[in-house]
């Protein structure tokens, strides 16, 4: 029961934030992706998993997003009608950075197959 409920509430909080983030406009953070959310079962921490297409502006996203992060959990309560609001902590998504380097490396391995066979 607690997992399903917890479940629902990180789908929602992921569905909002998004739609948060999209509003903002600090010019520091765009193209920004959250790619999931974990709420804790008790549901009063919650870790906003984020990705950008620009790895190299990652930290000064990241620094931008906790510092708004005040607003945000503003905004998230209008939206939300829960007994407490989670506390809110967004963390670099490295799944797609680990995705890329494995398809590079994959990409090698099938060009070096390919030079052997000729």
């Amino acid at each position: 029961m607690s997992y399903l409920r917890s479940a629902k509430v990180a789908e929602a909080i992921k569905e909002e934030v998004s739609i948060i983030i999209s509003k903002l406009k600090d010019p520091r953070i765009k193209m920004i992706t959250i790619t999931g959310v974990d709420v804790s079962p008790d549901l009063r921490h919650a870790i906003i998993f984020i990705s950008v297409i620009d790895f190299s502006k990652k930290e000064s996203t990241l620094n931008v997003l906790k510092k708004a992060k005040g607003y945000i959990k503003a905004e998230l309560g209008k939206k939300l009608r829960m007994k407490y609001m989670p506390d809110l902590d967004f963390k670099w998504d490295e799944s797609i950075e680990q995705g890329l380097k494995i398809s590079k490396i994959l990409h090698q391995i099938h060009e070096e197959e390919s030079e052997n066979k000729e």
